[in-house]
């Protein structure tokens, strides 16, 4: 784990904190040095750095005070404590502190290479383990619901692409969550606890444009009464997402084109630049070849908003999700306005996973509102959904059709694994990756090592049996 990790060095003394600097960087981390807690605090907010490693003493407050503040946050970094002296005591303060681990003075260069690689690996197993229970549990990551192989692959590039800041590309048709995806880019980044601002481009008048993205200055035009910050500066140091994007005029195109190139930003009728610190995320259902063909979107602003792209499947390319999206939907009603009603019948959910969505997700969840309002009974019938999910006129071997369907279904859950399976898998995998530790193995899988024991017992009694 290198070239874009992030290491934050907190050490008073500056030559050895510049040591620590060029040895980590040899070794290939991005890091940053401060030599006081009041000093590392944003630095921690705003990076979101993988690893601290910070001196015990420090000037004003101590080390100790960094960690609290670094496990209080969503984001949990790894923590190597850097302690004066090697007494047993302040090993074991550090430790029940929250720190990872520690490494006394005089310090080993070799020694914090070894430690740290270490730490950041088992970090990186650990939110692995993180994001497979989560899946297992068909909680949401980010807002967005579907444990389908096409969003596995979304969820991936989302969890590799978030801490990059170069501009993203966000492509989807309407009512995939192009929005709930940028949120997503936008929780995984370092600007995470800065704002996040979303704009519809297709919604702004364009002759009102340029100031809603830039601002104005007082007596700019008629109506300008007084000055007023722009999108831009209103997401100082955070994400904006321009929604719609190919909607933008071509002029305007070109100032955005000047922003991301240049990091500057002007208030209508000023002759003053301000630097900006954004990440621009783009979002369009448009093919934007064929905007760029027609001369409506520049080519070098699309290379320039195409550093990273992401591709969002339709519903019609996910269909293991539209079930669980529907109960997901309904169970939502449940909670507001519509606590009677529990489920779909049999038909009900075969209509459902046979249609193609055009209007994606936003579609399924208006559908899934309207049938629950007009639902009889406890359960959401296919008559209740709207008239393009009814069976078609001349089809009437609905009888052999449910027949195949019933044996396709129980076919395909037969060759799903079972859970037991899927656990005792990825615990020999957790294994491996430790190097065969069990302690540590423990710790990641979240269950005490008796639990571990008794599953190994388990499942080395299950092959003896076998």
């Amino acid at each position: 784990m290198t070239d874009d990790t992030l290491i934050l060095v907190v050490e008073d003394d500056q030559d050895l904190a510049e040591l620590m600097q060029e040895e980590l960087t040899d070794a290939g981390y991005r890091v940053l040095c401060e030599h006081s807690t009041e000093a590392a605090l944003p630095v921690l907010l705003r990076e979101r750095p993988e690893l601290i490693v910070s001196d015990l003493r420090l000037p004003g407050a101590d080390g100790r005070e960094l960690l609290r503040h670094a496990r209080q946050g969503d984001w949990q970094p790894a923590f190597l404590m850097i302690t004066a002296y090697g007494t047993i005591d302040q090993a074991v303060e550090a430790l029940k502190a929250g720190a990872d681990e520690f490494l006394t003075k005089p310090l080993s260069m070799e020694h914090l290479l070894l430690t740290t690689e270490k730490l950041l690996k088992h970090r990186s197993l650990q939110r692995e383990a993180d994001q497979y229970r989560q899946l297992l549990s068909g909680n949401p990551v980010h807002g967005l619901h579907g444990n389908s192989a096409a969003m596995k692959r979304l969820l991936y590039d989302i969890q590799r692409i978030g801490p990059a800041d170069g501009p993203v590309l966000i492509l989807g048709e309407s009512g995939t969550g192009k929005e709930l995806v940028a949120r997503a880019l936008h929780a995984e980044s370092p600007r995470a606890n800065q704002p996040f601002i979303a704009v519809n481009c297709a919604g702004i008048p364009g002759e009102l444009m340029e100031s809603e993205f830039f601002g104005h200055v007082a007596g700019a035009f008629t109506g300008a009464r007084s000055q007023r910050d722009g999108l831009f500066l209103q997401a100082q140091g955070g994400t904006l997402l321009l929604d719609e994007v190919a909607e933008m005029p071509t002029a305007l195109q070109a100032k955005l084109l000047r922003v991301l190139q240049e990091g500057k930003v002007r208030r209508v009728g000023s002759e003053t630049e301000m630097d900006v610190d954004v990440r621009i995320l783009a979002a369009t259902h448009q093919n934007l070849s064929d905007a760029i063909e027609a001369g409506r979107f520049r080519e070098d602003l699309y290379y320039r908003l195409e550093t990273f792209s992401i591709p969002i499947p339709a519903l019609r390319e996910r269909r293991d999700d539209i079930l669980p999206l529907a109960r997901h939907f309904l169970n939502q009603l449940k909670q507001s306005r519509q606590p009677s009603v529990s489920g779909f019948t049999r038909a009900a959910e075969k209509a459902l996973s046979r249609y193609d969505f055009p209007g994606n997700v936003r579609e399924l969840q208006n559908v899934i509102e309207r049938a629950a309002v007009f639902c009889q009974g406890t359960r959401i019938d296919q008559s209740e959904l709207p008239e393009r999910f009814h069976p078609q006129p001349g089809c009437d071997d609905s009888t052999r059709r449910d027949g195949l369907d019933d044996w396709m279904a129980q076919q395909a859950l037969e060759a799903l694994p079972a859970a037991s399976t899927l656990q005792r898998r990825y615990t020999h995998h957790v294994l491996e990756r430790t190097g065969g530790n069990k302690q540590k193995t423990a710790a990641i899988l979240g269950v005490t090592r008796r639990t571990l024991y008794r599953w190994l017992a388990e499942d080395s009694n299950a092959h003896h049996d076998g």
